[in-house]
């Protein structure tokens, strides 16, 4: 029988870049988390049997049976004109004021960042972002080279001092900053939201820096108090580029997102999305633009809110009843995750084989950090299981921390290198 090498034969023909590309923290959990007896708190997928699935699959036969053949055919590489047209209403209920001309259609979010990253970055770049940040933005970022650094987040969001004092070293060293990347409201994966006032400073200061900002917006339609927060695109349409998303107010498995850029910046994500794809899905286009039109889908963002917050709820009121003293998380007013901190001495990452061993499931807290910070650090997502099932995850992953607590107490706790955990948020922590 023939041997297989356990090395890859191909590594010496592989580019620079692929040395970057490694599975995220999050994929390396799924085979183990996709197991019924465990409770995953872990990956963010949006609950989507909680839309009206009946019309929406009648909504789609007809559109296929009606105009399948503009539905199945190939469109243009910047997206259907009258989805793009759409959008701009969708974004309007946060203040932006864009033209469908400079909206590009995407697959997702994701390969809007994509875009951006391959037309702005060249190895050794600096790319801003978060700590802690999205970890599909980190991987993106790492794929084309770019140098990340992180500027710390609180309670109230990006700390506008901290990116000052970031921007003012980088300008000492001789560096320079393409843009800054941030999830300003409800962020992944910390759930704080950026407050209105140090939106005024971040553009300001950004403005000072001359560096542009790439605003990732998934969740702002999902808040659970009061209006959507006016997003940073809205106050500086020719500093920022607005990333949105279907994926959290529609259907993931769509993947349709978008871009609105500056026209010039429009007009290269253009060519780099045709050289990419040719075009994105005319049938995911046609189905989320036909949704707009003929679905209340206002009314289903409601619904979505109301459903997620009973969840958010769920999981703050457990976290608060079974946590161990000395742990501490975010109150997130909307979206879809809560950011814990552990006790001194204790590793998230290494503690998440146990806590699978004992049927939960998080996101060690390493993965959304560019320099190893993160440690004492976890990702749990309340956006997918019903109320009891969180509530029994929790259960589980305190008595998970009890038991690492014990062992800390009895062994010694973990020394922890880097800057994780420093300037990690906590609003209304217990």
């Amino acid at each position: 029988m023939e041997q297989h090498s356990r090395t890859d034969a191909y590594t010496d023909r592989y580019a620079a870049r692929a040395a970057g590309m490694v599975p995220s923290e999050i994929r390396a959990l799924f085979a183990m988390v996709a197991r019924p007896e465990v409770v995953s708190l872990a990956g963010g997928a949006p609950y989507v049997s909680a839309l009206p699935l009946d019309a929406v699959g009648s909504m789609v036969g007809d559109l296929v049976a009606g105009k399948g053949a503009e539905v199945l055919q190939y469109g243009s590489a910047q997206g259907d004109e009258t989805l793009r047209e759409l959008i701009c209403e969708v974004m309007a209920l946060e203040g932006v004021q864009g033209s469908a001309d400079d909206v590009v259609v995407t697959v997702g979010a994701q390969q809007a960042l994509d875009l951006i990253t391959k037309i702005f970055i060249d190895p050794g770049d600096v790319v801003l972002a978060e700590a802690p940040s999205y970890v599909g933005a980190l991987g993106t970022f790492a794929s084309y080279q770019a140098d990340v650094v992180h500027v710390p987040l609180d309670d109230a969001g990006l700390i506008p001092s901290a990116l000052r004092d970031t921007l003012d070293r980088l300008r000492r060293e001789g560096r320079r900053v393409k843009f800054l990347y941030t999830v300003p409201t409800f962020q992944n994966p910390a759930g704080v939201t950026l407050t209105a006032a140090r939106r005024a400073q971040v553009l300001e200061i950004c403005a000072e820096y001359d560096v542009l900002v790439i605003e990732d917006n998934p969740y702002g339609l999902l808040g659970y108090e009061g209006e959507p927060m006016r997003a940073l695109r809205a106050d500086d349409p020719d500093r920022v580029i607005y990333l949105g998303s279907f994926s959290k107010t529609i259907a993931s498995g769509l993947r349709v997102g978008w871009v609105l850029a500056p026209h010039a910046v429009r007009a290269k994500l253009v060519l780099a999305a045709e050289s990419a794809i040719l075009c994105p899905s005319n049938f995911s286009q046609l189905a989320v633009r036909e949704y707009l039109l003929t679905q209340p889908w206002r009314e289903q963002i409601k619904a979505f809110r109301e459903m997620y917050r009973e969840r958010r709820d769920a999981m703050l009121d457990a976290l608060d009843q079974l946590m161990p003293d000395g742990c501490t998380w975010t109150r997130p007013g909307g979206g879809f995750f809560v950011w814990v901190t552990l006790p001194e001495g204790l590793d998230a990452k290494a503690m998440a084989p146990r806590a699978i061993a004992d049927r939960v499931a998080y996101v060690p807290g390493t993965g959304f950090y560019a320099d190893g910070g993160g440690r004492r650090n976890m990702r749990l997502s309340f956006c997918f299981p019903e109320p009891h099932r969180i509530r029994e995850g929790v259960r589980r992953l305190a008595a998970v921390v009890e038991k690492e607590i014990r062992l800390r107490d009895t062994f010694g706790g973990v020394e922890h290198d880097g800057p994780g955990g420093v300037h990690t948020p906590g609003p209304g922590i217990v």
